[in-house]
């Protein structure tokens, strides 16, 4: 199953691609992709809808930020070896945890705005995780359990 978000920025609808890579449309169904929709019990019932009971999506859709309403965007810097290198810097001891704003999401083929008067921008990401509970200080025993 495969969720999206489409549409204009700011106005992104949820969706789900069918099998033949169309988009069809969950406005039905739920409200956006995000938050109570990437719940255990939301994600059991959309996984038992059939995508070509879904309305098709009509032209060439925008795709927007994959999830709605982020939380909070916490960022790990320096965590590669070869990254640490890069820089000129000696990889740190301890992960380096600092936030970006949630403005920074945008889609995969949004255009990337640069501040003002910046003359050059780095970004990268491996991996993107959605927590879809609520929780604080888990342990690493626990949070394995939920892989």
């Amino acid at each position: 199953m495969k969720l999206v978000r489409y549409g204009r920025s700011g106005h992104e609808k949820p969706g789900m691609i069918d099998d033949d890579g169309r988009i069809r449309d969950l406005s039905d169904v739920i409200n956006d992709v995000g938050g109570t929709s990437l719940s255990d019990s939301s994600i059991r019932r959309l996984k038992k809808l059939k995508p070509s009971d879904l309305p098709a999506v009509k032209g060439r859709q925008r795709y927007g930020p994959c999830v709605a309403n982020v939380g909070k965007f916490l960022c790990i810097g320096l965590n590669y070896s070869d990254h640490a290198k890069e820089t000129g810097l000696t990889p740190p001891k301890h992960p380096i945890l600092f936030m970006k704003a949630n403005s920074a999401i945008i889609g995969p083929n949004d255009n990337v705005v640069m501040p003002r008067k910046s003359r050059a921008t780095d970004w990268e990401i491996e991996l993107g995780v959605v927590i879809g509970r609520k929780c604080k200080y888990v342990t690493k025993k626990d949070a394995l359990k939920h892989v």
